[in-house]
């Protein structure tokens, strides 16, 4: 066999052009010591802040402490398996996580790791976890309404496109249960939403995915878990990597929704890592910057404006309360970071007033701007009429004699609150909301019986969506609440109002 020259010289020209010298440089570091989800490591005198660092076996950590002789690094996995006297590398980037359709409908940890055994996640594109927030000129004003389902909130305290809603209350009065109806409110919307649960126990976060699987929700969906089990950074950087997430779509010129649940555990676990690197304590014990922890991540949070394609990102983030102590240090952070509250009460709660919101405390400072017009014609004087019910049922219990407007106006605040009511996993449609509160404003439920007022709702509802769809749907298009269209619902009313006392009768004769 022959070897032609030409074609010698032909491979060894091409080698030469596509020869390129590289040298690997890498710092290289040892750990002094490790413990707790930090360690102490020597010699990355390069390193930058917030850089990703490799120990031996794949555990990757975050350079969180750079100091004169030492740089303070937290672990992002399992610390257990590293040793004093351990090789570090720095890699010269800094932690991001991927990002697009691709995490849709999965449940990942922090770092973008499956854990839904679905397989791994395809993703080109990859998006830095610590990103600055938008300017104010990258922002236009919060208008669009981001409808929850709920009566109570889209009629009181309503949430817009763009907005931080903060949601407040003790353990078990609720909060999450809001977050999911809202989620599973967004179906057929263009609204991807992210659920980040932080320090949750394993077998709840379990039971909501299959609450979001069986409605359907998942497919727009996804959930970030870091448990209570998990160490401490992973439940630190948790928020920061859903928000990643979820940015990618707010700049892409479509809507997201973020939930933190919930960021008081986030802060906890923030603490705790500031402790263990020596960082000074402030009021109770959390580090200074603790503010700017949290107001970092819900400023991401924005409605953009035109030129950067209208795209939004709501954030709606938890914070878990003491005895209802709302001006605790963590509370009063988030309360003067966020757009408004949604404060729960336990006292509510377990007498029945679920969602148990204190209308009252509860507000949001984004207001009627995003709110659709017929609700905000119809409840605009719901929040006043409820305040000062509550005022003449704190006097009524007394046990005064009251006067025949005082006892109606008793009355009617006593079927606006039954009739705010709603169900678990059962948000309403806004038109739908409309209809009800409605009837409720206009003194339509004055004669139903109190106990009856959850079955003539759903009733009506059912009569409208049966006999009167062509209605229904003039004001979903309009979204008005005209002089024709309450000319119009007033028949509606009159025309159920028959058939729904022909039934009552019934029933007694039956009885």
């Amino acid at each position: 066999m022959k070897f032609k020259a030409d074609e010698i010289a032909s491979v060894i020209r091409q080698e030469i052009e596509q020869y390129q010298s590289r040298v690997d440089v890498r710092q290289v570091g040892r750990v002094l010591e490790v413990g707790d989800g930090i360690a102490r490591v020597y010699g990355l005198s390069g390193v930058m802040s917030g850089e990703m660092v490799e120990f031996p076996g794949g555990v990757h950590g975050l350079a969180f402490n750079l100091e004169e002789n030492s740089v303070g690094v937290i672990i992002l996995g399992d610390f257990l398996e590293i040793n004093e006297g351990d090789e570090v590398r720095s890699t010269g980037r800094l932690l991001s996580v991927p990002v697009g359709d691709a995490v849709l409908g999965r449940v990942i940890d922090p770092l973008g790791n499956p854990l839904d055994g679905k397989g791994p996640i395809s993703s080109n594109e990859h998006r830095m976890v610590e990103e600055i927030a938008v300017g104010v000129a990258q922002r236009q004003p919060v208008k669009e309404p981001l409808q929850t389902g709920i009566k109570a909130i889209d009629s009181m305290t309503p949430i817009g496109r763009g907005q931080r809603e903060l949601i407040i209350g003790d353990r078990k009065t609720g909060k999450t249960a809001i977050c999911i109806d809202t989620i599973l409110n967004q179906k057929n919307t263009d609204v991807k939403c992210f659920y980040v649960a932080i320090g949750q126990k394993e077998s709840t976060v379990a039971g909501l995915i299959e609450v979001l699987r069986k409605y359907g929700a998942m497919d727009y969906t996804t959930v970030i878990i870091a448990g209570a089990a998990d160490p401490a950074p992973l439940q630190y950087i948790a928020p920061y990597a859903g928000c990643a997430m979820a940015e990618y779509f707010m700049f892409k010129g479509q809507h997201a929704l973020i939930i933190y649940d919930d960021l008081s555990k986030q802060a906890v676990a923030y603490r705790q890592l500031s402790l263990l690197m020596r960082r000074p304590p402030g009021r109770e014990a959390y580090p200074g910057d603790v503010f700017y922890c949290h107001s970092r991540l819900l400023e991401r949070a924005a409605k953009l404006s035109d030129e950067l394609g209208a795209g939004s990102l709501t954030a709606l983030p938890i914070v878990e309360t003491l005895e209802g102590e709302v001006s605790a240090y963590i509370p009063t952070n988030v309360i003067s970071i966020t757009d408004g509250q949604i404060y729960l009460q336990p006292d509510l709660f377990f007498s029945g007033q679920r969602p148990a919101m204190n209308v009252g405390i509860s507000v949001s400072r984004v207001g009627g701007a995003a709110q659709v017009p017929a609700m905000k014609k119809v409840a605009g004087g719901m929040r006043l009429d409820l305040a000062s019910f509550r005022e003449l049922e704190a006097f009524a219990q007394l046990g005064t004699d009251l006067d025949a407007a005082t006892q109606a106006r008793l009355d009617r605040g006593y079927r606006t609150t039954e009739l705010l009511k709603q169900g678990l996993y059962n948000p309403l449609h806004v038109t739908d909301q409309v209809l009800v509160i409605f009837a409720g404003t206009q003194g339509w439920l004055d004669n139903v019986p109190l106990e009856r007022i959850a079955e003539w709702e759903k009733a009506f509802l059912e009569f409208v969506h049966a006999h009167k769809k062509d209605f229904w749907q003039k004001l979903t298009d309009e979204g008005q609440m005209t002089d024709e269209i309450a000319t119009g619902l007033e028949e509606i009313l009159r025309e159920f109002e028959k058939t729904f006392l022909a039934e009552e009768s019934k029933e007694t004769v039956t009885a």
